[in-house]
C-alpha cells in the first residue's frame, strides 16, 4: 500500500471515478481536476506525488499542460493517450511526460506505471553508476566496462548511453535523444540515431540482433530496460 498522492486530470468524469476507486483501494491519495486551468492549480497549491494527464482534453490539452508543468515542477507525468496515436505518445513524451498509458487500459498496468515513476521521481539521487553482472557503467568517470573489457565510446554514444540509463525503464523519444546528443537544433534525423544505437548494441550488448537493454519502442524511440540483478551505485 502506498500513501502517495496523485492528481487525476481528466474530462471526463467517469475516468476519473474509475480511477479513484481504484487507486484509492492501493492506498494512493487521489485528488481530481477537471482540465488544465484546474490541474495547473492544485499543482500550484496541493503536495503532490505524481500526476495522471489526458491528452485530449477541452481548452487546454495534455501536452500544453504538461509544458505547463515542467515549468515549474519535476513531478513524474503519466500521460494518458489514444490507441495507435503514435505521434501523441512522441508528443508527450518531447512535452516532459515520464511515460504513457495507452486507452483502453488496465489497472494493473496503471499501478506498474504509476510505481515504477515513483521510483524515479525527484528527490532520490541520481545514478552516476551501474553494475551487473556483464557490465560496469560509471559515468563519473566515464568508464564503461563489458565482460570484464574496457569498451570505447565515442562521445556521442557515451551521451546517448548516459541519457538513456539516466531515464532507464522510461521510454525516450527520437526527438529527445537526437537533441541531447547532438543539440537543439536537431529532432528529425531518425536515421542518424539508429545507427548510432546500432553501433552502441554491438559494443555493450551479449547479442546485438536481441538486445536485452537497449529496447526499441516502435515509432516513439528507445527504452533502457536494467537487468533485475543489477546494482545502482548513488553519489555520495
Amino acid at each position: 500500500m502506498s500513501s502517495a498522492s496523485i492528481l487525476v486530470v481528466d474530462d471526463d468524469s467517469q475516468i476519473r471515478r474509475v480511477m479513484r476507486t481504484a487507486l484509492s483501494s492501493h492506498g494512493y491519495t487521489i485528488i481530481e481536476a477537471r482540465n488544465g486551468e484546474e490541474a495547473l492549480k492544485k499543482v500550484r497549491a496541493e503536495r503532490l506525488d505524481l500526476i495522471i494527464l489526458d491528452l485530449n482534453m477541452p481548452d487546454m490539452d495534455g501536452i500544453e499542460v504538461c509544458r505547463e508543468i515542467r515549468a515549474v515542477s519535476k513531478l513524474p507525468i503519466i500521460m494518458l493517450t489514444v490507441r495507435s496515436a503514435e505521434k501523441d505518445k512522441v508528443r508527450a513524451l518531447d512535452a516532459g511526460a515520464d511515460d504513457y498509458v495507452v486507452k483502453p487500459f488496465g489497472i494493473d498496468e496503471l499501478l506498474a506505471r504509476i510505481r515504477a515513476a515513483l521510483r524515479r521521481a525527484p528527490g532520490e539521487a541520481v545514478e552516476t553508476s551501474v553494475v551487473t553482472k556483464e557490465m560496469h557503467l560509471d559515468f563519473d568517470n566515464r568508464t564503461i566496462i563489458v565482460k570484464g573489457k574496457s569498451v570505447h565510446l565515442t562521445p556521442k554514444e557515451f551521451e546517448l548511453l548516459r541519457e538513456l540509463v539516466t531515464n532507464a525503464g522510461k521510454p525516450v523519444s527520437h526527438r529527445r535523444l537526437l537533441q541531447a546528443v547532438w543539440g537543439p537544433d536537431y529532432g528529425e534525423e531518425t536515421e542518424s540515431l539508429r545507427v548510432m544505437v546500432n553501433q552502441l548494441r554491438k559494443k555493450i550488448e551479449p547479442d546485438p540482433a536481441n538486445p536485452r537493454f537497449i529496447r526499441t519502442e516502435p515509432w516513439i524511440g528507445y527504452r533502457f530496460v536494467l537487468p533485475q540483478e543489477s546494482m545502482i551505485k548513488q553519489p555520495r
